[in-house]
């Protein structure tokens, strides 16, 4: 009776719709990080299971730190609970280790009620995010990948109209000479890379050109 009549008490039900109210804002912002997450994600390591897991890590953030409250026992108690688990999934990019410490400060945020500053904190950060992304911040290809041609001696110009007509731009990278014939090797902004096989095709039945390759990089790899 005793217990009843404390959860029935002002200050219980005071703690229980602040406990609500965390975890809600918590789920929210959380999602508003997943989505900008899911959105700008790039490279071929996504995870659906990771992608939940910024929701639920800033929900336990705000759990723990509901819990704790002014109590250091219980703090330490709370940190010998978390030694004994073992994570065994290591992240392989540097992105995720960040999206997973920012879920953490939404959490603890939400948790000592500064939801406000925890909100416009995620707008902020996913407002950047998004800008690194579109705007492509720190790409340092400006080819779309390399051209082999190899071809006879004195016929470099034969392939300089064709180079013209498929590539916005081109730049001859190394050369080399073996016996009667010569390999060059460009870097090459394409005009259309759907156009590759064509642009390759169009080398070879080129006189002078013995035969070409042309490797386009994935735009995956440098994400």
């Amino acid at each position: 009776m005793d217990w009843l009549n404390q959860i029935s008490s002002s200050g219980a039900e005071s703690s229980i719709e602040t406990l609500i109210t965390s975890l809600l804002a918590a789920f929210v912002l959380g999602q508003v990080l997943a989505w900008t997450y899911l959105k700008t994600h790039a490279g071929l390591s996504y995870s659906r299971s990771f992608t939940q897991s910024l929701v639920l890590i800033a929900m336990s953030a705000s759990m723990v730190m509901f819990v704790i409250g002014n109590s250091l026992v219980t703090a330490f108690g709370l940190l010998g609970a978390l030694a004994i688990i073992r994570f065994r999934n290591n992240l392989k990019d540097t992105r995720d280790i960040v999206f997973v410490f920012f879920s953490l400060i939404i959490g603890m945020a939400v948790g000592i009620s500064r939801l406000p500053a925890a909100a416009v904190a995620t707008l902020i950060f996913c407002l950047s995010i998004s800008f690194l992304h579109f705007s492509a911040f720190g790409t340092r290809g400006f080819y779309d990948g390399h051209l082999r041609c190899r071809l006879k001696p004195g016929r470099e110009k034969d392939i300089s109209a064709i180079l013209h007509s498929f590539c916005l731009k081109f730049r001859q990278v190394s050369s080399s000479h073996g016996g009667d014939s010569m390999e060059l090797v460009f870097e090459v902004l394409l005009r259309n890379k759907q156009r590759g096989d064509e642009f390759v095709r169009t080398l070879e039945s080129s006189d002078g050109v013995l035969d070409a390759g042309l490797v386009v990089r994935d735009s995956l790899m440098e994400a």
